[in-house]
Protein backbone atom coordinates (compact mmCIF):
# COMPACT_ATOMS: atom_id res chain seq x y z
CA UNK A 1 0.00 0.00 0.00
CA UNK A 2 1.47 3.32 -1.06
CA UNK A 3 0.50 6.58 0.59
CA UNK A 4 1.66 5.66 4.09
CA UNK A 5 4.58 8.14 4.25
CA UNK A 6 4.20 11.84 5.04
CA UNK A 7 6.80 14.58 4.55
CA UNK A 8 9.92 15.29 2.49
CA UNK A 9 12.92 15.78 4.79
CA UNK A 10 11.10 14.95 8.02
CA UNK A 11 9.43 11.75 6.81
CA UNK A 12 6.94 9.73 8.83
CA UNK A 13 5.93 6.26 7.65
CA UNK A 14 2.81 4.97 9.40
CA UNK A 15 2.15 1.23 9.87
CA UNK A 16 -0.37 -1.13 11.46
CA UNK A 17 -4.11 -1.75 11.62
CA UNK A 18 -6.78 -0.91 14.17
CA UNK A 19 -7.06 -4.51 15.40
CA UNK A 20 -3.56 -5.74 14.61
CA UNK A 21 -0.99 -6.45 17.31
CA UNK A 22 0.46 -2.94 17.14
CA UNK A 23 0.53 0.37 15.31
CA UNK A 24 3.41 2.78 14.96
CA UNK A 25 5.60 4.87 12.71
CA UNK A 26 9.17 5.34 11.55
CA UNK A 27 10.47 8.92 11.63
CA UNK A 28 13.34 9.60 9.25
CA UNK A 29 15.11 12.96 9.18
CA UNK A 30 15.01 14.04 12.80
CA UNK A 31 18.20 16.04 13.47
CA UNK A 32 20.69 14.46 15.88
CA UNK A 33 21.51 15.75 19.33
CA UNK A 34 18.03 16.39 20.73
CA UNK A 35 17.16 14.84 24.09
CA UNK A 36 14.19 12.53 23.56
CA UNK A 37 12.39 9.91 25.62
CA UNK A 38 8.95 8.33 25.84
CA UNK A 39 8.08 10.99 28.45
CA UNK A 40 8.32 13.65 25.72
CA UNK A 41 5.76 11.83 23.58
CA UNK A 42 3.34 10.17 26.00
CA UNK A 43 1.48 13.33 27.17
CA UNK A 44 0.27 14.07 23.62
CA UNK A 45 -0.81 10.46 23.15
CA UNK A 46 -2.69 10.61 26.44
CA UNK A 47 -4.63 13.64 25.18
CA UNK A 48 -5.72 11.70 22.06
CA UNK A 49 -6.22 8.21 23.45
CA UNK A 50 -9.67 6.54 23.70
CA UNK A 51 -11.62 5.79 26.85
CA UNK A 52 -10.93 9.12 28.56
CA UNK A 53 -14.59 10.13 29.01
CA UNK A 54 -18.10 8.78 28.46
CA UNK A 55 -18.35 10.89 25.31
CA UNK A 56 -15.76 8.92 23.30
CA UNK A 57 -15.20 5.28 22.41
CA UNK A 58 -14.78 3.08 25.46
CA UNK A 59 -12.01 1.05 23.86
CA UNK A 60 -9.49 1.01 26.70
CA UNK A 61 -6.07 1.50 25.12
CA UNK A 62 -3.20 2.88 27.22
CA UNK A 63 -1.40 3.94 24.01
CA UNK A 64 1.94 3.48 25.78
CA UNK A 65 4.65 4.46 23.31
CA UNK A 66 7.95 2.60 22.96
CA UNK A 67 11.01 4.07 21.21
CA UNK A 68 12.71 1.18 19.42
CA UNK A 69 15.47 2.99 17.55
CA UNK A 70 17.06 6.33 16.71
CA UNK A 71 17.85 7.33 20.31
CA UNK A 72 21.07 6.50 22.16
CA UNK A 73 21.65 7.45 25.79
CA UNK A 74 18.58 9.69 25.66
CA UNK A 75 19.62 11.68 22.57
CA UNK A 76 18.50 11.43 18.93
CA UNK A 77 21.20 10.02 16.67
CA UNK A 78 19.90 11.28 13.32
CA UNK A 79 18.92 7.75 12.29
CA UNK A 80 15.31 6.53 11.89
CA UNK A 81 13.24 6.68 15.04
CA UNK A 82 10.71 3.86 15.37
CA UNK A 83 7.72 4.44 17.65
CA UNK A 84 5.59 1.43 18.61
CA UNK A 85 2.14 1.47 20.25
CA UNK A 86 0.74 -1.96 21.10
CA UNK A 87 -2.99 -2.67 20.69
CA UNK A 88 -4.35 -4.29 23.84
CA UNK A 89 -8.16 -3.98 23.81
CA UNK A 90 -9.36 -5.15 20.39
CA UNK A 91 -12.84 -6.70 20.12
CA UNK A 92 -12.87 -7.98 16.55
CA UNK A 93 -16.04 -10.02 17.11
CA UNK A 94 -18.01 -6.75 17.20
CA UNK A 95 -17.48 -6.50 13.44
CA UNK A 96 -18.63 -10.01 12.48
CA UNK A 97 -21.86 -8.72 10.94
CA UNK A 98 -19.93 -6.41 8.57
CA UNK A 99 -18.03 -9.08 6.63
CA UNK A 100 -20.59 -9.15 3.82
CA UNK A 101 -21.99 -5.60 3.93
CA UNK A 102 -20.80 -2.01 3.64
CA UNK A 103 -21.10 0.73 6.25
CA UNK A 104 -22.56 3.89 4.66
CA UNK A 105 -20.06 6.74 4.81
CA UNK A 106 -17.16 4.40 5.63
CA UNK A 107 -14.29 3.15 3.47
CA UNK A 108 -15.59 -0.44 3.21
CA UNK A 109 -16.91 -0.09 -0.34
CA UNK A 110 -13.94 1.80 -1.77
CA UNK A 111 -11.35 -0.44 -0.08
CA UNK A 112 -12.88 -3.59 -1.54
CA UNK A 113 -12.93 -2.13 -5.05
CA UNK A 114 -9.36 -0.84 -4.78
CA UNK A 115 -7.62 -3.83 -3.13
CA UNK A 116 -9.99 -6.71 -3.78
CA UNK A 117 -10.24 -7.40 -0.05
CA UNK A 118 -10.71 -5.46 3.17
CA UNK A 119 -10.16 -5.68 6.91
CA UNK A 120 -13.52 -4.95 8.56
CA UNK A 121 -12.13 -5.05 12.12
CA UNK A 122 -12.42 -1.47 13.26
CA UNK A 123 -11.84 -0.25 9.73
CA UNK A 124 -8.30 -1.65 9.41
CA UNK A 125 -6.07 1.05 7.88
CA UNK A 126 -9.07 3.37 7.53
CA UNK A 127 -9.45 3.60 11.30
CA UNK A 128 -8.79 6.83 13.17
CA UNK A 129 -6.67 4.69 15.47
CA UNK A 130 -3.87 5.18 12.93
CA UNK A 131 -3.70 8.85 13.94
CA UNK A 132 -2.00 7.83 17.21
CA UNK A 133 1.42 7.28 15.60
CA UNK A 134 1.13 10.65 13.87
CA UNK A 135 0.49 12.30 17.23
CA UNK A 136 3.63 10.57 18.51
CA UNK A 137 5.67 11.84 15.55
CA UNK A 138 4.12 15.28 16.01
CA UNK A 139 5.39 15.36 19.60
CA UNK A 140 8.94 14.86 18.31
CA UNK A 141 8.46 17.68 15.79
CA UNK A 142 6.95 19.96 18.43
CA UNK A 143 9.92 19.51 20.74
CA UNK A 144 12.46 20.33 18.01
CA UNK A 145 10.49 23.36 16.77
CA UNK A 146 10.10 24.72 20.29
CA UNK A 147 13.78 24.25 21.01
CA UNK A 148 14.81 25.85 17.72
CA UNK A 149 12.29 28.70 17.36
CA UNK A 150 10.08 28.76 20.44
CA UNK A 151 7.17 27.54 18.28
CA UNK A 152 4.09 26.39 20.19
CA UNK A 153 0.77 24.85 19.13
CA UNK A 154 -2.72 25.14 20.54
CA UNK A 155 -6.06 23.87 19.28
CA UNK A 156 -9.61 23.88 20.52
CA UNK A 157 -13.11 22.87 19.44
CA UNK A 158 -15.28 25.75 18.23
CA UNK A 159 -18.42 23.82 17.25
CA UNK A 160 -19.91 20.39 17.88
CA UNK A 161 -22.96 19.41 15.88
CA UNK A 162 -25.16 22.48 15.71
CA UNK A 163 -23.76 23.98 18.94
CA UNK A 164 -21.32 26.85 18.40
CA UNK A 165 -18.86 27.08 21.30
CA UNK A 166 -17.99 30.68 22.23
CA UNK A 167 -14.34 31.36 23.00
CA UNK A 168 -13.73 32.27 26.65
CA UNK A 169 -10.14 31.34 27.52
CA UNK A 170 -7.42 28.93 26.40
CA UNK A 171 -7.02 28.03 30.06
CA UNK A 172 -10.28 26.05 29.90
CA UNK A 173 -9.06 23.63 27.18
CA UNK A 174 -7.49 20.97 29.48
CA UNK A 175 -10.42 21.11 31.90
CA UNK A 176 -13.09 19.47 29.72
CA UNK A 177 -13.24 16.40 27.45
CA UNK A 178 -14.03 18.46 24.34
CA UNK A 179 -10.88 20.61 24.18
CA UNK A 180 -13.20 23.61 24.31
CA UNK A 181 -11.86 27.03 25.26
CA UNK A 182 -15.01 27.45 27.27
CA UNK A 183 -16.37 26.63 30.72
CA UNK A 184 -19.94 27.93 30.76
CA UNK A 185 -21.35 25.70 27.99
CA UNK A 186 -19.80 22.34 28.91
CA UNK A 187 -22.89 21.00 30.71
CA UNK A 188 -25.03 21.79 27.66
CA UNK A 189 -22.54 20.05 25.36
CA UNK A 190 -22.44 16.98 27.62
CA UNK A 191 -26.24 16.74 27.62
CA UNK A 192 -26.22 17.05 23.83
CA UNK A 193 -23.69 14.23 23.50
CA UNK A 194 -25.54 12.00 25.97
CA UNK A 195 -28.74 12.36 23.92
CA UNK A 196 -26.86 11.69 20.69
CA UNK A 197 -25.29 8.49 22.02
CA UNK A 198 -28.66 7.30 23.37
CA UNK A 199 -30.18 7.87 19.93
CA UNK A 200 -27.43 5.80 18.30
CA UNK A 201 -26.44 8.70 16.09
CA UNK A 202 -23.37 10.89 15.56
CA UNK A 203 -22.37 14.46 14.74
CA UNK A 204 -19.50 16.47 13.30
CA UNK A 205 -17.28 19.19 14.74
CA UNK A 206 -15.17 22.21 13.89
CA UNK A 207 -11.63 22.51 15.27
CA UNK A 208 -9.37 25.57 15.34
CA UNK A 209 -5.60 25.05 15.56
CA UNK A 210 -2.82 27.62 15.60
CA UNK A 211 0.97 27.75 15.72
CA UNK A 212 2.74 30.69 17.38
CA UNK A 213 6.32 31.89 17.00
CA UNK A 214 6.65 30.52 13.50
CA UNK A 215 9.75 31.76 11.65
CA UNK A 216 9.33 33.85 8.49
CA UNK A 217 10.10 32.13 5.20
CA UNK A 218 8.77 28.58 5.51
CA UNK A 219 7.17 27.25 2.34
CA UNK A 220 7.59 27.60 -1.41
CA UNK A 221 5.86 29.95 -3.86
CA UNK A 222 4.33 27.38 -6.21
CA UNK A 223 3.45 23.72 -5.70
CA UNK A 224 4.91 23.33 -2.21
CA UNK A 225 3.09 26.28 -0.66
CA UNK A 226 3.03 26.08 3.12
CA UNK A 227 -0.74 26.53 3.25
CA UNK A 228 -1.23 23.90 0.52
CA UNK A 229 0.81 21.38 2.52
CA UNK A 230 -1.14 22.27 5.67
CA UNK A 231 -4.41 21.63 3.85
CA UNK A 232 -3.01 18.34 2.51
CA UNK A 233 -2.03 17.29 6.03
CA UNK A 234 -5.37 18.20 7.56
CA UNK A 235 -7.31 16.39 4.84
CA UNK A 236 -5.23 13.33 5.70
CA UNK A 237 -6.92 13.20 9.12
CA UNK A 238 -9.83 10.75 9.21
CA UNK A 239 -13.25 12.34 8.65
CA UNK A 240 -11.96 15.83 7.77
CA UNK A 241 -14.06 17.26 4.93
CA UNK A 242 -13.03 20.91 4.92
CA UNK A 243 -10.00 23.09 5.68
CA UNK A 244 -9.71 26.86 6.08
CA UNK A 245 -6.50 28.87 6.37
CA UNK A 246 -6.91 32.25 8.05
CA UNK A 247 -10.23 33.88 7.14
CA UNK A 248 -11.02 30.93 4.88
CA UNK A 249 -14.48 31.01 3.36
CA UNK A 250 -15.26 34.26 5.19
CA UNK A 251 -12.85 35.95 2.76
CA UNK A 252 -15.51 35.57 0.05
CA UNK A 253 -17.58 38.34 1.65
CA UNK A 254 -14.61 40.53 2.56
CA UNK A 255 -13.42 43.50 0.51
CA UNK A 256 -9.82 43.76 -0.53
CA UNK A 257 -9.45 46.78 1.72
CA UNK A 258 -10.36 44.51 4.64
CA UNK A 259 -8.87 41.16 3.71
CA UNK A 260 -5.41 42.40 2.75
CA UNK A 261 -3.44 42.59 5.98
CA UNK A 262 -1.93 46.07 5.88
CA UNK A 263 1.68 46.59 6.94
CA UNK A 264 2.85 49.30 9.31
CA UNK A 265 6.20 49.93 11.01
CA UNK A 266 4.65 48.22 14.03
CA UNK A 267 3.67 45.11 12.06
CA UNK A 268 0.66 43.59 10.30
CA UNK A 269 -2.69 45.05 11.32
CA UNK A 270 -4.52 41.74 10.91
CA UNK A 271 -4.08 38.09 10.02
CA UNK A 272 -6.75 37.24 7.47
CA UNK A 273 -4.05 35.38 5.54
CA UNK A 274 -3.60 32.95 8.43
CA UNK A 275 0.14 33.54 8.62
CA UNK A 276 0.89 32.61 5.00
CA UNK A 277 1.40 34.92 1.97
CA UNK A 278 2.35 33.55 -1.43
CA UNK A 279 2.77 30.11 0.11
CA UNK A 280 5.42 31.38 2.57
CA UNK A 281 5.05 31.99 6.30
CA UNK A 282 4.87 35.64 7.43
CA UNK A 283 5.97 35.08 11.02
CA UNK A 284 2.42 35.62 12.25
CA UNK A 285 0.37 32.87 13.86
CA UNK A 286 -0.54 30.06 11.47
CA UNK A 287 -4.31 29.65 11.91
CA UNK A 288 -6.33 26.72 10.58
CA UNK A 289 -9.93 25.54 10.90
CA UNK A 290 -11.05 22.03 10.00
CA UNK A 291 -14.53 20.56 9.52
CA UNK A 292 -15.05 16.96 10.65
CA UNK A 293 -17.96 14.89 9.41
CA UNK A 294 -20.24 12.78 11.65
CA UNK A 295 -18.90 9.36 12.63
CA UNK A 296 -19.81 6.75 10.01
CA UNK A 297 -19.97 3.77 12.40
CA UNK A 298 -23.23 4.20 14.33
CA UNK A 299 -25.82 1.92 15.90
CA UNK A 300 -28.81 3.33 14.02
CA UNK A 301 -29.94 0.94 11.24
CA UNK A 302 -29.13 2.22 7.74
CA UNK A 303 -29.71 1.02 4.22
CA UNK A 304 -26.82 -0.59 2.37
CA UNK A 305 -26.03 -3.55 0.12
CA UNK A 306 -24.21 -6.84 0.61
CA UNK A 307 -21.37 -8.30 -1.48
CA UNK A 308 -23.90 -9.61 -3.98
CA UNK A 309 -25.37 -6.13 -4.47
CA UNK A 310 -28.59 -7.04 -2.67
CA UNK A 311 -30.36 -4.67 -0.22
CA UNK A 312 -29.15 -4.96 3.37
CA UNK A 313 -29.53 -3.19 6.69
CA UNK A 314 -26.37 -2.23 8.57
CA UNK A 315 -25.98 -1.66 12.30
CA UNK A 316 -22.52 -1.14 13.83
CA UNK A 317 -22.07 -2.68 17.27
CA UNK A 318 -18.43 -1.82 17.98
CA UNK A 319 -17.21 0.89 20.34
CA UNK A 320 -17.08 4.21 18.50
CA UNK A 321 -16.89 7.92 19.10
CA UNK A 322 -20.28 9.56 18.53
CA UNK A 323 -18.20 12.54 17.42
CA UNK A 324 -14.68 11.83 16.18
CA UNK A 325 -14.00 15.56 16.46
CA UNK A 326 -13.84 15.27 20.27
CA UNK A 327 -10.36 13.72 20.08
CA UNK A 328 -9.25 15.53 16.93
CA UNK A 329 -7.60 18.57 18.52
CA UNK A 330 -4.26 16.91 19.43
CA UNK A 331 -4.27 15.23 16.01
CA UNK A 332 -4.65 18.56 14.19
CA UNK A 333 -1.90 20.08 16.34
CA UNK A 334 0.40 17.17 15.50
CA UNK A 335 -0.21 17.35 11.75
CA UNK A 336 0.44 21.10 11.76
CA UNK A 337 3.69 20.49 13.67
CA UNK A 338 4.77 17.86 11.13
CA UNK A 339 4.25 20.28 8.23
CA UNK A 340 6.17 23.09 9.93
CA UNK A 341 8.97 20.72 10.94
CA UNK A 342 9.38 19.45 7.41
CA UNK A 343 9.38 22.97 5.94
CA UNK A 344 11.77 24.24 8.60
CA UNK A 345 14.32 21.58 7.59
CA UNK A 346 13.75 22.29 3.90
CA UNK A 347 14.19 26.03 4.46
CA UNK A 348 17.36 25.44 6.45
CA UNK A 349 18.75 23.22 3.69
CA UNK A 350 18.17 25.70 0.85
CA UNK A 351 18.02 29.15 2.42
CA UNK A 352 19.86 28.78 5.72
CA UNK A 353 22.50 31.29 4.61
CA UNK A 354 20.03 33.95 3.40
CA UNK A 355 20.34 37.27 5.26
CA UNK A 356 17.83 40.05 4.58
CA UNK A 357 19.32 43.52 5.06
CA UNK A 358 15.97 45.26 5.57
CA UNK A 359 14.73 45.33 9.17
CA UNK A 360 12.16 42.59 9.79
CA UNK A 361 8.57 43.58 10.36
CA UNK A 362 7.17 42.41 13.71
CA UNK A 363 4.69 39.59 13.41
CA UNK A 364 1.62 41.65 14.25
CA UNK A 365 0.82 45.11 15.51
CA UNK A 366 -0.91 45.72 18.80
Amino acid sequence: MSGSTFGTLFRVTNFGESHGPAIGCVIDGCPPGMALSEADIQPDLDRRRPGTSRHVTQRNEPDAVEILSGVFEGVTTGTPICLLIRNTDQRSKDYGNLLDTFRPGHADYTYLHKYGLRDPRGGGRASARLTAPMVGAGAVARKWLHRQYGTTFVGHMTQIGDIAIPFESLAHIPNNPFFAANASDIARIEAYMDALRKAGDSCGARIHVAAQNVPVGLGEPLFDKLDADIAYAMMGINAVKGVEIGAGFASVAQRGTTHGDSLTPAGFVGNNAGGVLGGISTGQDITVNIAIKPTSSIRSPRQSINLAGEPATVETFGRHDPCVGIRATPIAEAMLALVLMDHALRHRAQCGDVVVAAPPIPAQAG
